[in-house]
């Protein structure tokens, strides 16, 4: 188990290894309960069609051919229990469970795989697997007490009769071989038939969409791990040297009151205006990092204090009730900041219009001005690395900014992520 992570990777591994390991065991119990699964299997289906069958033409007929999928389902949800003995490893995603299934099994589609799959089960798996571990399990055990059965019959096993001692020693010898030969075949038997399983029960379809949802999930979680960071610089910043540069900046007006004229009132007075515009430049720091009025008070405040912020006149219509999660607010804050900034520093534009709405489960946020256009988000304008944070949240960016304008920066993302 610690070695390999499956049955078929220890077949391929060292001998000892696979022979001392519990691999082989595993495999017998995987093939040995599909012996009475099978049957079981056989005599379910049998009784459900020939019922189904005799009474069709009567409603409860129809209903019992039609709860076919039902009973496919509840084998399926068998198998994949079973499969954790040779392949441990989960098969991908998250299933609904089998509760959930039966409960909803009229609204869900026919899983022709599951019904295959309880087919081949019913007529081949099991039969395939009694006839293995009969000669598997028999011809080791009969070869290896071979010394002690010569005493009282003479043994045949096909079409070698053991007579004598001699004979009975070298069937020993045989007898340990076999057994080791019988692991190998139980254990890649079992392996096939488990494979086969999963290819039916869960399809490659199936685990890339599984992989695909992990994927998106293990990506939100990266986002959400950096906004904790961000969050935790900003703390700092503004509990620690933001405080501190206040204190400085009280510290020295108390000194410009306290000194007269001179030289060293005028050095104190240069101090005082440095620590202030430090402070300043700090203050706008912590707002990028993360600005506070985001996290109190929500996306539609912080989005009103960036354009009373801004130099160009922004005009606001925002259609946002109650809060929006974290990332999704954080994405539509930046994006609406780099947008602003870019009107204010780029655009030339006279004036801007920042429009926001929910609608159903998704966000639209746009913001529009009225400059030259030709904004790229290719040349480094920091809206490329909005597109990553936008697409992280599985959200799209979408910028229209032909030469002489209008520029429209349209970001559209669910407000559910995963």
């Amino acid at each position: 188990m610690k070695r390999h992570a499956d049955a078929w990777s220890a077949v391929r591994g060292r001998p000892w290894r696979f022979l001392t390991s519990a691999w082989p065991w595993r495999s017998l119990a995987y093939l040995a309960s599909t012996v009475p699964l099978g049957i079981g299997v056989l005599l379910v289906l049998t009784a459900v069609i020939a019922l189904g069958a005799l009474t069709a033409v009567i409603v409860a007929g129809l209903l019992l051919l039609a709860s076919l999928p039902l009973v496919t389902t509840v084998i399926a949800e068998i198998e994949r229990a079973r499969l954790r003995l040779v392949l441990p490893q989960p098969s991908g995603g998250e299933r609904p469970r089998l509760r959930e299934r039966l409960r909803t099994w009229r609204t869900l589609p026919v899983s022709w795989p599951e019904i295959g799959y309880a087919v081949l089960l019913a007529t081949v798996g099991w039969l395939v697997d009694a006839v293995v571990l009969t000669l598997a399990i028999t011809t080791p055990i009969v070869l290896i007490l071979a010394p002690v059965l010569v005493r009282y019959d003479a043994v045949e096993l096909f079409g070698w009769r053991i007579d004598h001692a001699a004979e009975a020693g070298a069937a020993l010898a045989v007898g340990v071989l076999a057994l080791a030969v019988a692991a190998y075949l139980v254990t890649v038997l079992a392996s096939a038939q488990a494979a086969l399983a999963r290819l039916l029960l869960d399809p490659p379809e199936a685990r890339l969409v599984a992989a695909v949802t992990e994927l998106r999930r293990s990506r939100a979680g990266v986002v959400d791990a950096f906004e904790a960071e961000r969050r935790r610089i900003e703390r700092d910043l503004h509990d620690g040297a933001q405080q501190r540069l206040v204190a400085l900046t009280m510290t020295l007006g108390q000194a410009e009151l306290e000194l007269n004229k001179g030289p060293a009132f005028d050095l104190v007075t240069r101090a005082h205006t440095l620590a202030e515009e430090a402070l300043e430049d700090l203050r706008a720091t912590v707002r990028g990092i993360h600005p506070r009025v985001l996290t109190d008070h929500g996306l539609a405040a912080a989005i009103h204090e960036l354009a009373d912020r801004s130099p160009v006149p922004v005009d606001t219509e925002l259609h946002l009730a109650g809060r929006l999660p974290a990332r999704v607010e954080t994405a539509a804050y930046f994006l609406v900041s780099e947008a602003l900034t870019n009107v204010a520093r780029h655009s030339g534009a006279r004036g801007a219009q920042v429009h926001a709405w929910v609608a159903g489960n998704t966000l639209t946020m746009a913001v529009v001005d009225d400059g030259h256009g030709g904004a790229d988000p290719a040349r480094g304008s920091g809206l490329a690395g909005l597109a990553a944070r936008i697409d992280a949240i599985d959200g799209t960016l979408d910028i229209t900014s032909p030469p002489g304008g209008p520029t429209n920066v349209r970001m559209t993302c669910p407000i559910s992520v995963n």
